[in-house]
This record gives structure tokens, C-alpha cells and sequence, in this order.
């Protein structure tokens, strides 16, 4: 019994230790799953504390302006253009110095930016004994001057605190008179555009801080900034030609009494843009006090139904894949589709040839044409011809088209005459150079470019830019655009008027009328655009406010303009050619009142 009572209390220890043993390891299971979710917290507050601190220094790092939204698009955003203001005029509480800026100049050495030295003028604080009585002193010789902000920054007690920047060197003067301790002086450059509003939406600006905020000083800033020895920058911009369209865009705007304008002069062989304007424009020195509108740069940012001028791509297309131009579509009644009717604007209810709808501007006929080549392929040869994305052009207001992700039936056919699709001007522009160039892609730019520069891929073969040309030269001589003919220079273009949206309908009052034209046509040296915002029809138009009353002699001045002064020599005789002897037997079978389908010598029905 004395054995059993030995062996009794063993069993009973060894199962108490091991009960023990059991719970130590449940505690310190317990106790690491505490520890790492202790960890995992500690590490994520760690993170979030590095991330705010982090987020923290980028903010204070973060310059003047960097918050603000693509210029232009501002005036969607109150809230955008009071930072734009704070960048451009901004309260100078910081040390930093402002560094010149390289030089800017146009294409003949001219100078359209530049920088100068300017004084500035800070306290040491600590040496101001009577803040009060100083900020009143200096508001006398500078009164556009804060009195209260002013003085709150002498009370403080920091070495360094902005009173003015870039005065003037009599400002510089009358405060050196003042004599008040503290008061000192500080070199900075201040950047100055002697062409004043000319090269505005081309050139930006820049902020308080000297960095660009817009247009080619946004876009070359680090350039401009460490360009060595003050290296220029050379732009592509002729200060002649951009004088001339500017102020031709104003007369116009203002004959017709619109809302804005723009124009764009590039030249086809080498893809410079030598001017480029858009209306409203505004002062760079100071950009703050503009109306939003006026900052908004139409030429590159704004996108717009451009109507009939698309034609010529939808032309240009049908062309490159087999249709000849003696062949001729039905344009006797309007097509109807999904509740919508498409109709002509000076309706010939008949067949047309190809020459015929393109000149005449047909809906009918250019639907009819699309429809034959289909959806697939016309998106394809849009996205060709650079239409359905941002044009790679030195600037940073530049836009992305708006067109439908669904490309259906109804879309290809709106499309094909330029309704349902809206670009810049610049696209437009971009593709007409390529098409009527000699096919080939030409990279558009605002530098001064090597005219021997190796030209991109085939857009269409040279044989359908050679149509395109003469087609675009007829609707000049015979079509839409008779108001656009420069005696001695061969211009070809295509019109377009389009109305505009208003909510999610179209605007009948209020229209876009812009025409794009090339010269001279058998070999194009330049293509000019001009678009006008809302004109209004006036008496010497017959209350017309289209494309080819508003656009085209816009363009057809500029060109009588540009052809001598460029040394284009004019030619006035033109031995006729086929399609000129086209036209000449169109119109006397009209005369005679033939109408119906023509003969197989005029075009083929297809």
C-alpha cells in the first residue's frame, strides 16, 4: 500500500505539470498573436506616419502653380484660377531666388521672350524697430503695398521676409531714400515678352517663382531654365505671319461679331507651325487678371465639331480604296436612319459624282460613300491620320478628340461629314498637311526644324494626294468656297460649318465656321486654317454666317498676303485640265436642264 501511495502523487504531478505545460503554451500562442498584430499596427502607423510626413515635405516642396489644372480649363474651376492667381501674383513669403530664363526668339532671330534683371526688396525683421511706422513708409513709395500685411511681417521676428518683388529701378530709388535699417535689396530676373498679347497661347507664361506655368514656357522649363550660357531657344513661329493672322482673326471676329476665333499656318515639308493664334488672347505679364476665357487656347485645346471640313478625309479614304473620280452615288432623297434624316444644305437632288460631293459639300453623297467603305476601315484611316489622339505638339494644352468608344452604323455616317467626332483645330490641320503634302506623316512643331528632316510612314499613296489636292482646288473654283480664291494663288480647301452643343441638343444660333486651305495646289507649301466662334450673319453676307462666307476670305487675305512675302511667285495662267473640262460640261448640261443621272462619260453610279 505504501508503494501505491508513493506512485499516487507522481501520476497526480505529472499530469498537473502537464496541464500546466498545456496552458503555458496556449498563453504564449495568445501572447504572439497580440505581439504581431501589435507589430502589424505599429508598422502601419509607422507607414502612415512616413506617408503623411512624406506628403507633408512634397507639399512644401511643391512649387506655385504645379496644382493647376491644364490651362484654360480653368474656367470650369473657380477654385483653379484663384491658384492660378496666387502662382502668377502670389504673396511673396519665401526666400527663394528666381534664376533667368534662356531666350526665346522666332524663326528670324527675333526676340519674343526675355529675361531682366529686376530688384527685389526683403527685411530682416529683427533689425525693424518700428513695424508700424515702416510699413507706412514704404506704402508712401510703394502703394500697391498691403499696409497690414506688410506690417505683420516686419513684427515677426524672421531674418527673411518678402516685402516687394521686381521694382521698378525709380521704386528701387525711393526706397534707398528712405534709409531704414533691414531694408535691403535683392537681384532677381523678371521674364518680359516685348510682342505683348501677339504670342500669348504660344508662348505661356511663367509664375512668381520665375518656372513656366503655361505654353512653351511650361513645356521647355527645365530647358529654359539650365540652357547653357543663355543658349535661345529658336522657335518655328514667323512674328510676320503671325502678326498677319492675328489681326486678320480680330477683324473678322469683330465684323461678325463672335465670341472667339483661331488660325494655324504650318508649313507642309518640314511640319512647322509658323503661326498660331487664338482670340481671345491676353497679356503674359500678367495672366492673372484675364478673363478665364481668354486663357483657354482654341487653336490646340478646345475640340469642335468641325462639319464639312472632315469630308475631306472621308473623300481622301474612299479614294485610297478603289473609288475613281468619275464614280457618282445617289443623292436624289435623304437618307433616314434610327429616327434621324440627313439632308443637304443646298440639296441638287440628283446623282453626283465624286468631284460633284465633295465641292457642293453633299451629306448625302459623302454618307453614301462611307457606307460603301464601312466602319472598320474608316475608323482605321481616321486613327492614320492622327485624329483620334492628343497631337504630339510642344505644348501642354493640347486635347484628346472626343469620339463614340461604340463606333456604329449611325456614327460612321455622321462622321463621314463631320458630325459625332470633335478634334482641334491642330488635328485638323495636322491630317490636311499629310494628306495634301505628298501622304506622308509629318510630325507638326513649334521649333525651327531642319528642312531636310526625314519625313514619317505613307498615310496614302502619292497618286490620292494628288486627287485630294485638285478635288480641294475645285471647291474653290466651283464649290463652297468661291469667296476663298487669291488671284495668282492656287488655293484648294474645304469649308465647314457646324452647329454647336447646347446641352444635348444642337444650337441653331450658334454655329462654328471655319475652312482650311492649302497653296499652291500642285505642290502645297502651307495649309492655313481659320475657325470663327458664333458669327453672326451681317448684311454684305446676306445674313450668311458659313464657312465659306466667314472662313474662306479670311484665308484667301492672308494668302495675297503671305505668297509675296514668303517669295511664292504668282501665276495666272493655268492651262486648263481635265477637271476643269469636267466642270465646264457639267455646267452646260445644266444650262440646257439636264438633270437626272449623266452620261457614263461624267461619272460611273456606283
Amino acid at each position: 500500500m505504501a508503494g501505491k501511495r508513493g506512485i499516487a502523487p507522481i501520476r497526480v504531478a505529472s499530469s498537473g505539470r502537464q496541464s500546466i505545460e498545456r496552458g503555458r503554451g496556449r498563453l504564449i500562442c495568445i501572447g504572439l498573436v497580440f505581439l504581431l498584430s501589435y507589430l502589424t499596427i505599429a508598422v502601419r502607423v509607422v507607414e502612415l506616419a512616413f506617408s503623411s510626413d512624406q506628403t507633408a515635405q512634397a507639399a512644401i516642396a511643391q512649387r506655385p502653380g504645379e496644382d493647376i489644372p491644364l490651362l484654360g480649363l480653368i474656367r470650369q474651376d473657380p477654385k483653379a484660377l484663384a491658384a492660378l492667381k496666387q502662382a502668377v501674383e502670389g504673396e511673396p513669403e519665401k526666400a527663394e531666388i528666381t534664376l533667368p530664363r534662356a531666350d526665346i526668339r522666332d524663326r528670324n532671330g527675333i526676340m519674343i521672350a526675355t529675361s531682366v534683371e529686376t530688384a527685389s526688396l526683403f527685411a530682416d525683421a529683427r533689425e525693424i524697430r518700428h513695424p508700424q511706422k515702416v510699413a507706412v513708409q514704404l506704402k508712401r513709395v510703394l502703394p500697391g503695398l498691403d499696409l497690414k500685411t506688410t506690417q505683420t511681417r516686419l513684427a515677426s521676428d524672421k531674418s527673411f521676409v518678402w516685402i516687394q518683388r521686381n521694382l521698378t529701378p525709380r521704386e528701387q530709388q525711393q526706397v534707398n531714400n528712405l534709409g531704414i535699417p533691414g531694408i535691403h535689396f535683392q537681384t532677381e530676373y523678371r521674364r518680359i515678352y516685348p510682342q505683348g498679347d501677339l504670342l500669348s497661347h504660344v508662348l505661356g507664361f511663367v509664375g512668381v517663382d520665375n518656372h513656366g506655368l503655361a505654353g512653351v514656357e511650361k513645356f521647355f522649363d527645365r530647358q529654359l531654365l539650365e540652357a547653357h550660357e543663355n543658349k535661345p531657344l529658336d522657335l518655328a513661329i514667323d512674328l510676320r505671319l503671325q502678326y498677319m493672322l492675328q489681326s486678320r482673326l480680330a477683324a473678322t471676329m469683330e465684323e461678325f461679331n463672335a465670341i472667339g476665333a483661331t488660325g494655324v499656318i504650318v508649313h507642309i515639308p518640314t511640319g512647322e507651325v509658323v503661326a498660331l493664334s487664338s482670340l481671345p488672347s491676353f497679356d503674359p505679364h500678367h495672366p492673372g487678371k484675364a478673363d478665364p476665357d481668354a486663357l483657354f487656347n482654341r487653336a490646340t485645346l478646345g475640340t469642335y465639331e468641325l462639319g464639312s471640313t472632315f469630308k475631306t478625309f472621308t473623300l481622301a479614304m474612299a479614294l485610297e480604296n478603289g473609288v475613281g473620280m468619275r464614280d457618282g452615288y445617289d443623292a436624289t432623297h435623304p437618307i433616314r436612319v434610327g429616327g434621324f434624316t440627313i439632308t443637304d444644305y443646298h440639296a441638287k437632288a440628283r446623282w453626283l459624282s465624286v468631284p460633284e460631293i465633295f465641292a457642293y459639300s453633299s451629306n448625302i453623297g459623302t454618307v453614301r460613300m462611307a457606307m460603301e467603305i464601312g466602319k472598320t476601315r474608316q475608323k482605321k484611316f481616321l486613327g492614320k491620320l492622327g485624329l483620334l489622339e492628343p497631337v504630339s505638339l510642344e505644348l501642354p494644352e493640347r486635347a484628346q478628340p472626343l469620339y463614340p468608344a461604340d463606333w456604329r452604323d449611325i456614327n460612321m455616317m455622321t462622321i463621314s461629314y463631320g458630325h459625332g467626332i470633335s478634334v482641334s483645330p491642330m488635328h485638323l490641320v495636322q491630317a490636311v498637311s499629310w494628306l495634301a503634302g505628298d501622304g506622308k506623316k509629318r510630325r507638326m512643331t513649334l521649333l525651327k526644324t531642319d528642312p531636310a528632316a526625314t519625313p514619317g510612314g505613307e498615310i496614302v499613296k502619292v497618286e490620292t494626294s494628288r486627287q485630294v489636292r485638285r478635288l480641294m482646288r475645285t471647291v474653290v473654283q466651283y464649290g463652297t468656297a468661291r469667296q476663298g480664291e487669291a488671284p495668282g494663288y492656287r488655293i484648294g480647301g474645304k469649308t465647314g460649318t457646324s452647329e454647336k452643343i447646347s446641352g444635348k441638343r444642337y444650337s441653331t444660333h450658334a454655329r462654328i465656321a471655319s475652312f482650311i486651305g492649302v497653296f499652291p495646289t500642285e505642290r502645297p507649301e502651307y495649309a492655313v486654317f481659320a475657325m470663327i466662334d458664333e458669327p453672326k450673319g451681317i448684311k454684305r453676307t446676306y445674313n450668311y454666317a458659313t464657312g465659306g462666307w466667314v472662313a474662306a476670305p479670311l484665308v484667301a487675305d492672308l494668302v495675297g498676303q503671305m505668297g509675296p512675302m514668303l517669295g511664292i511667285q504668282p501665276v495666272f495662267d493655268m492651262p486648263a485640265d481635265e477637271m476643269d473640262q469636267f466642270w465646264e460640261e457639267l455646267h452646260e448640261r445644266e444650262k440646257r436642264g439636264i438633270r437626272g443621272q449623266l452620261h457614263a462619260a461624267a461619272y460611273r453610279p456606283r
